[in-house]
């Protein structure tokens, strides 16, 4: 019995593959998109990347960062609000939404220990991260883990999708 306990422990300290230990252990090797990919909680913001044609932007060159938002931060969404969202007929403001998570430089989390900075997003709307009490939030986001790397940037997992105000 005991032995049983055992292995089904280690089973699940294998298999929780989410956020705890979500990283690229790759060197850096992977661009935002693959790391996304890799994560495997990102499947709603892979979606609508792709819907939203963002997928190139987010594969150049440069260096970015983007607040991704889990699989279960779209879920919290009204109930028919992300179905409606990937229609084709309302692909400008699904590609707003999604450039409000995006900023071309690399931002890390670990850059304010305390206190708040205004962020010019790409979507040329501000937002707002803060830290408190080793807390870092966008806007109203929880960030749930910061600073991981990509060859074309830093990805900050958020439990909330971000709204820009219209």
């Amino acid at each position: 019995m005991k032995n049983i306990q055992k292995i089904l422990i280690v089973g699940l300290i294998l298999c929780s593959s989410g956020i705890a230990s979500f990283q690229a252990h790759d060197g850096h090797k992977k661009d935002i998109v693959e790391t996304a990919i890799y994560g495997g909680i990102f499947k709603t913001f892979i979606s609508a990347i792709k819907e939203a044609d963002l997928v190139e932007i987010l594969q150049k060159k440069g260096q970015f960062t983007v607040f991704v938002p889990t699989d279960d931060a779209f879920a919290k969404m009204p109930k028919g609000s992300v179905e409606s969202l990937l229609k084709p007929e309302n692909k400008k403001r699904l590609r707003e939404i999604l450039k409000y998570h995006i900023i071309k430089s690399r931002v890390p989390a670990k850059k304010i220990s305390s206190g708040t900075a205004k962020l010019k997003m790409l979507n040329e709307k501000r937002a707002v991260l803060s830290s408190k009490d080793g807390k870092v939030k966008i806007n109203q986001a929880n960030i749930l883990k910061a600073d991981i790397m990509a060859k074309n940037g830093i990805i900050h997992i958020i439990d909330e999708v971000l709204l820009p105000q219209e």
